[in-house]
């Protein structure tokens, strides 16, 4: 990525209610990637374009690569800018990203390359979200989420062996469940990330274990 505008920028928060006939998150997307308009597309591009929902939609963009392989101090890079943004959505703060985070940018033949990957699997995921048990991200909810996200976010950003995919598939889970207003995921996506935890915790203390038995048998 290149530098775009030299700006950090705040946007109102996400809570409340959506309007009706909202594009989803797949569909901004796409229509960015479209915008002739644009040489690049930078981080706060993407946040203007969110608008009221730019937390969870950026939550949901840097967590989504860690579901797959990807190479190592992937996870850390990705890592730092989760940690922003869920610890605003816990703290109820409007969205924001420093300047080095948010004036990040692409060309847009190489976010159109990126946007070709993961909307067909957003659009896919999407069909099956509605919104239902609402409470669940009701302001108050949403902060509630934002907490978990913000501990399974430094567990992601950790050089864990594997550590990455079951937190950012969890986060990931959590914030389309926000997008939409659908409960249900939040509550799916809190599961997941509370068997990440038991998983994580057990790589740890196997790797302590096995370092401690190195240091012994070593003197």
């Amino acid at each position: 990525m290149g530098r775009g505008r030299r700006t950090g920028r705040r946007f109102r928060t996400l809570n409340g209610p959506q309007p009706e006939g909202k594009k989803r998150f797949s569909q901004i997307l796409d229509a960015i990637g479209a915008d002739e308009r644009r040489e690049r597309v930078s981080v706060s591009d993407l946040m203007q374009a969110m608008d009221a929902r730019a937390v969870a939609a950026l939550i949901l963009l840097f967590a989504l690569p860690n579901v797959v392989p990807t190479p190592p101090g992937t996870s850390s890079i990705l890592g730092l800018p989760l940690l922003y943004l869920t610890a605003q959505m816990m703290l109820g703060k409007l969205p924001w990203l420093p300047a080095f985070i948010a004036d990040r940018s692409m060309t847009r033949n190489d976010f159109n390359s990126f946007v070709g990957r993961v909307t067909p699997l957003i659009a896919r995921l999407e069909r099956l979200l509605k919104p239902r048990l609402m409470f669940v991200t009701s302001a108050m909810g949403e902060r509630i989420i934002g907490g978990i996200c913000f501990a399974l976010a430094i567990v992601l950003a950790m050089p864990i062996p594997l550590g990455n995919m079951l937190p950012a598939m969890a986060i990931s889970l959590m914030a389309l469940g926000v997008l939409e207003r659908d409960g249900l995921w939040v509550v799916f996506g809190a599961i997941v990330g509370a068997l990440s935890m038991v998983i994580v915790s057990g790589v740890v203390w196997a790797l302590v274990k096995a370092a401690i038995f190195l240091i012994v048998n070593a003197f």
